[in-house]
């Protein structure tokens, strides 16, 4: 009975203290402990096992069982000491708490005291400060109504002065009196609804009406619209006069400066009128050369009577050239038949040169609000290589006065286009003079080149750049710098139109015109032509004259193509940028590479035909009748004949374009690869030996390929690695062809699945061509077609065990001596 009491106290006391897994975290962090007696999940069995863990071990259970009765006694003490501990706690807190209570009253008094204190000494302060603060308003408003007498004393003053120095025409007092007056009234500007300030104020405005009307009349009886002016020149009162118009309304000064500059251009309009002799273009020269003279009579006698900061002398220029843009517009508009390109380049020089004058002379403060227009320097001159050309060769060039002209470019001057704007509607003979002179030019290259002939070989043109492609864009460097200068809008738009032109003309009329015609190609190139085999004919090969041209014609082709995206990128800099999205040479771009595509086509063409001959030889040979393996066969030399031939000449001629050389060949290795595969197919029946001779023969031909970029070269390049890649991928699918033929076709599974391996081709044409160069039967074909179609699909893993292991064994005794012999027999060639 005892036991089961305390297996149930045992129990209920588990129950009790069995804690949340939350709790239990808790426990652990406040008091982490290694103890296995104070983990959760605590077993007393794995415990006692741990203690325990042998039979011998239980030896020291009284040692055991002594200390944990000593760790339970030690216990027991800890818990009763807390417990012990815990029974005046409530006492003691309320104790503590009933003292805090005191203490917060006893503070709470303190702070009330000194509150008290604050006021009575704040409200003591107060009573000392107010009367101060009464004496501090007084004298503030005593301050400002002195000061507001004494300004009211010196405008009621002012304006009586004012009015009177008026009458008596004293501008020079009254410039600075009436500064002193509108400084002066704007103090009181809140005491306006005072009637006697308001009466001050509208004498004042009537003063400064006056003055208005009173100096516009004495510059209208000065210098009259009608008449000459007065000789005795400027007086001071009017110079007086202009430091008044500076203080009144703006429109005053903007009526003198109007009416000044209007008559002192008066006799500009009458000596220049449209019926005049003079007005016309051929004597532009006479327009900028009076208005110079003015300018420095007009420094002469009037350059003190006006302020300087009204930059007088920059307005009458600017009215001189606004005038002058308007008459030229409308004589020309007139007379626009007699417009010619030498007179309008003429004009156009002399406008920018006087525009040029203008910007050394003057900062352009008059043509905007602000205080300059001076733009910073654009460094687009150093970077642009088109004008660099062009100012080393202004000194020889004698056909144009243009060219030789030291003219500002727009970015720097601030005056650009504010006369010469007015060519602009008539830009159109400039630029039909460009197309008449670029139609001459591409006609004088075609007979020049007709007249010269094609470069001869072993010269130094042989190969090279046309020298007509370098004068034709030294032109168009010169007429884009031109028609830069004149104009950055429409005008560069439509000559970059007239540059497509005779870009895409040169290209077909010198370029494509000249390359050398096929007899097989009369009607002109096209892949299919170029690849179309006919046996037993014998194409004409070009002569070595005609290589070089070719070469020649895609050198320059190359030369164009490069320079004409310079071009472009030129132009576009040149022109407004509104207007950059309208220039694209891209079309003559491709045209140019359409050039060089059908240049390299032809070289690849000539080649290929050279040799079409001996493959269709290797074809029509008896492959069965073959007795033993010898020398590389006679077609092999011939190929290689012809390649040694032509290769090295094209690659010479190629030499400043290596990157075209290395597209010949591999283009020239796209074609003859397959052409030679086809030919191979041709070869049937082949017997065993034939098979080890073609396959000897396509390793000669693998080598010449891999050696064709440097073939007959004293310095031996390594081959670009793509080009290198097609040479083995194609060769090699050659060299299994014939390791395919050569091997036995029973068992009939072993046979196709060799197949499949090597050459990884599912076209059953292909695999029956195999099947008629081992000179099988058409019943045994049928039954291999249907095997090999059969085995084609991807087997389920491990079905294709069986088959690769037998393929193995039968054959790799009779293959390796064959491949052995090739090998020897390559090595003695060697």
């Amino acid at each position: 009975m005892m036991e089961e009491e305390e297996l149930e106290f045992a129990e209920d006391l588990e129950a009790i203290l069995h804690l949340s897994p939350e709790v239990q975290l808790a426990i652990e962090q406040v008091f982490p402990s290694q103890d296995l007696l104070d983990r959760a999940d605590f077993n007393a069995v794995e415990y006692i096992n741990t203690l325990f863990p042998t039979e011998q071990s239980l030896a020291n259970i009284d040692d055991v069982v002594n200390k944990i009765r000593l760790k339970i006694r030690r216990l027991d003490d800890n818990i009763r000491t807390v417990v012990r501990g815990q029974t005046n706690v409530g006492q003691d807190g309320r104790q503590a708490l009933e003292e805090a209570q005191v203490a917060i009253g006893q503070l709470f008094g303190k702070i009330k005291d000194i509150k008290d204190k604050a006021e009575k000494s704040e409200q003591m302060v107060k009573e000392i400060t107010r009367d101060i603060k009464q004496l501090d308003h007084a004298k503030r408003h005593l301050t400002t109504s002195i000061t507001t007498l004494n300004h009211l004393h010196m405008l009621a003053g002012g304006v009586d002065s004012l009015e009177a120095m008026t009458r008596k025409r004293q501008y020079g007092e009254v410039a600075n009196l009436l500064q002193g007056v509108v400084n002066v009234l704007e103090h009181f500007h809140k005491y306006m609804g005072i009637p006697q300030i308001r009466q001050l104020s509208e004498r004042v405005k009537a003063a400064q009406s006056e003055l208005g009307t009173q100096i516009l009349a004495d510059f209208e009886e000065t210098f009259p619209a009608q008449g000459s002016k007065r000789t005795g020149g400027p007086s001071n009162v009017l110079r007086d006069a202009c430091l008044v118009a500076n203080i009144l309304d703006p429109r005053i000064k903007q009526e003198i400066i109007k009416k000044f500059i209007r008559q002192h251009l008066s006799e500009y309009m009458v000596l220049f009128q449209e019926n005049q002799d003079v007005a016309w273009l051929d004597k532009i020269d006479r327009r900028y050369a009076w208005i110079k003279r003015q300018l420095v009579d007009y420094e002469e006698k009037y350059g003190r009577m006006f302020p300087e900061e009204w930059c007088m002398t920059e307005r009458i220029a600017v009215e001189f050239c606004h005038i002058t843009r308007t008459e030229l517009a409308k004589v020309m508009r007139t007379r626009a038949k007699e417009i010619e390109v030498k007179l309008l380049l003429f004009a156009i020089q002399r406008t920018t040169n006087f525009e040029g004058l203008l910007a050394k002379r003057f900062s352009g403060c008059t043509l905007t609000d602000g205080p300059g227009l001076k733009k910073s320097v654009s460094s687009l001159d150093s970077t642009n290589p088109f004008l660099e050309d062009e100012a080393g060769e202004d000194g020889s060039e004698k056909e144009d006065d243009l060219d030789r002209a030291k003219k500002p470019k727009a970015p720097d001057n601030p005056f650009h286009g504010i006369v010469s704007k007015c060519f602009e509607p008539h830009l159109y003979v400039y630029i039909e003079s460009q197309d008449k002179n670029l139609g001459e030019m591409i006609d004088r290259f075609v007979s020049d080149f007709r007249a010269q002939g094609p470069p001869k070989a072993g010269t130094e043109d042989g190969g090279a750049v046309l020298p007509s492609c370098a004068d034709l864009f030294v032109y168009y460097k010169k007429c884009m710098v031109q028609c830069s200068q004149l104009s950055t809008g429409e005008p560069m738009i439509a000559l970059t139109t007239i540059f497509q032109k005779y870009l895409r003309e040169y290209a077909w009329k010198i370029l494509s015109g000249n390359l050398p015609k096929t007899s097989s190609n009369s009607g002109g190139l096209t892949i299919k032509s170029l690849l179309q085999e006919k046996e037993g004919f014998e194409a004409a090969k070009f002569t070595v004259e005609e290589l070089c041209l070719i070469c020649s014609i895609l050198s320059t082709a190359e030369y164009c193509l490069a320079t004409t995206q310079q071009l472009e990128e030129k132009l576009k800099e040149k022109v407004d940028k509104i207007l950059v999205e309208r220039i694209n040479l891209t079309g003559e771009m491709d045209t140019f590479s359409t050039v060089i595509s059908n240049s390299i086509q032809l070289l690849v063409q000539d080649l290929d035909a050279a040799c079409d001959p001996a493959l269709t030889a290797m074809s029509k040979m008896p492959w069965q009748s073959v007795e033993h393996v010898g020398d590389q066969s006679p077609y092999v030399t011939s190929v290689i004949m012809h390649i040694k031939q032509n290769v090295p000449i094209i690659r010479d001629n190629l030499a400043s374009t290596r990157k075209y050389f290395t597209q010949f060949c591999i283009k020239y290795t796209n074609s003859f690869i397959p052409k030679f595969i086809n030919h191979l197919f041709r070869c049937k029946p082949i017997s065993m030996v034939g098979a080890e001779q073609l396959l000897l023969d396509t390793h000669s031909l693998k080598t010449v390929l891999l050696d064709l970029p440097s073939i007959g070269s004293q310095v031996v390049r390594k081959a670009p690695a793509s080009y290198t890649k097609i040479v083995v991928k194609g060769m090699t699918r050659a060299e299994m062809i014939l390791k395919v033929v050569m091997a036995p076709h029973e068992p009939s599974v072993v046979f196709v699945d060799n197949y499949i391996k090597l050459l990884a081709d599912g076209n059953p044409e292909t695999f029956q061509k195999t099947l008629d160069m081992k000179g099988l039967k058409r019943s045994e074909q049928s039954s291999m077609l249907e095997l090999f179609r059969q085995r084609l699909p991807t087997p389920p893993s491990g079905a294709d065990g069986g088959p690769s292991l037998s393929f193995s064994t039968p054959t790799p005794e009779q293959e390796n001596s064959r491949i052995r012999k090739l090998e020897k027999l390559i090595k003695k060639r060697l």
